[in-house]
């Protein structure tokens, strides 16, 4: 179900195509993989433009293709009395938590007609980095300037020794799947159940967090409703921007 389209600009040129869903309520993880790989492979036929999922998840945990048992903290049946869901994915990445007060998005985008701001054709690793740009521009937009991407041995979006957003991609036959959590203001003693990506020393921060701590901090991550319309919108235009899309509908669901 698709609502009206709220946003569209062409230039002179073939415009570059983009629908963005954004879902009001909370998405089980389960049905959003199986709305992914169902917009996916009509990418793939060439059948639906390049199309961004802007959600959030119910608890869930999610382990990718380089799974280690140990980074689950805690066994599925405890999991489970907290509200938690485990599910295998088929993206990149060891273990990592998706919940309320977490913006996801999912480019489902043909990669190999992807181009960035300045019209270059973009790699799997250049678009995993241009991924982490996205969040490093909603960072600066609420004055978190020292977040930082690109760190040595370490994906996703940093500030300082936390970790406030994460990359994960599955990219087949040319078109992506998964993609990018942004911490907004989610519960992060979630976090506390895993070794967060594999990693034994990275802890977790959001946007809130940051935002707060700062001085003259105003807050703007704790106001649940405005604000997240307010990063969702961010996040949307740091997309559009980075990738060069000039043609794009926005559906709210």
């Amino acid at each position: 179900r698709l609502g009206h389209a709220e946003a569209g600009v062409s230039s002179g040129r073939m415009a570059r195509r983009l629908i963005v869903r954004m879902f009001a309520d909370t998405v089980r993880y389960g049905e959003a993989l199986e709305l992914q790989e169902s917009i996916a492979s009509t990418r793939r036929a060439g059948a639906v433009a390049d199309t961004l999922l802007v959600l959030q998840h119910d608890h869930v945990f999610t382990v990718g293709k380089r799974p280690n048992d140990y980074n689950i903290l805690i066994d599925e049946a405890v999991l489970a009395s907290i509200g938690a869901e485990v599910h295998k994915a088929n993206r990149g990445g060891d273990v990592t938590y998706h919940g309320p007060g977490q913006t996801v998005a999912y480019p489902l985008v043909g990669l190999r007609e992807l181009r960035d701001a300045n019209g270059k054709t973009l790699g799997a690793r250049r678009y995993v980095e241009t991924l982490e740009d996205v969040m490093l521009d909603v960072c600066r937009a609420f004055g978190v300037c020292d977040a930082k991407g690109r760190v040595p041995l370490k994906t996703g979006v940093w500030v300082g020794e936390k970790k406030i957003g994460a990359v994960g991609v599955q990219i087949r036959q040319g078109v992506t799947t998964h993609g990018l959590a942004f911490n907004r203001d989610p519960d992060l003693s979630f976090f506390n159940h895993i070794v967060s990506c594999g990693l034994p020393d990275a802890k977790p921060t959001s946007l809130a967090d940051e935002v707060n701590a700062r001085p003259g901090g105003s807050g703007v991550g704790r106001r649940a409703s405005a604000a997240r319309a307010e990063v969702e919108a961010k996040l949307v235009q740091a997309f559009v921007s980075r990738f060069g899309y000039d043609d794009v509908s926005v559906h709210r669901e």
